[in-house]
């Protein structure tokens, strides 16, 4: 419980981070990070090892890179689903979901 607690915080600050560094990602307040960082959890959770799955011949044929494309989505999606939450372009969501990737498994490396 206390992983997923950690998880969450450590996505809503790099969401945080994301909206001040890529121009098209937005964010209205604090409490718009902490809904989307928990749609973003659970869409991870549950669409995207579906999603995975499904896409397979095109991720081994592209050496794996095409789960970038797959986080792009899931990024894209948690902007649509959450009001005040916004992502303009796949190439925002893809540089967003990229930057919070490498912050989440930074920090979360880090914790012990």
């Amino acid at each position: 419980m206390t992983h997923i607690l950690v998880s969450w915080i450590v996505t809503t600050l790099a969401i945080l981070v994301v909206t001040h560094l890529i121009p098209g990602v937005h964010v209205r307040s604090l409490g718009t990070a902490i809904v989307a960082a928990a749609i973003l959890g659970i869409l991870n959770a549950l669409v995207r090892p579906i999603l995975v799955i499904l896409t397979l011949p095109l991720t081994i044929l592209t050496l794996g890179l095409f789960l970038f494309v797959i986080n792009a989505l899931m990024f894209q999606l948690a902007g649509a689903l959450v009001p005040g939450f916004h992502v303009d372009s796949f190439w925002s969501a893809l540089l967003g979901s990229v930057i919070v990737s490498i912050i989440s498994y930074i920090v979360l490396s880090l914790r012990i």
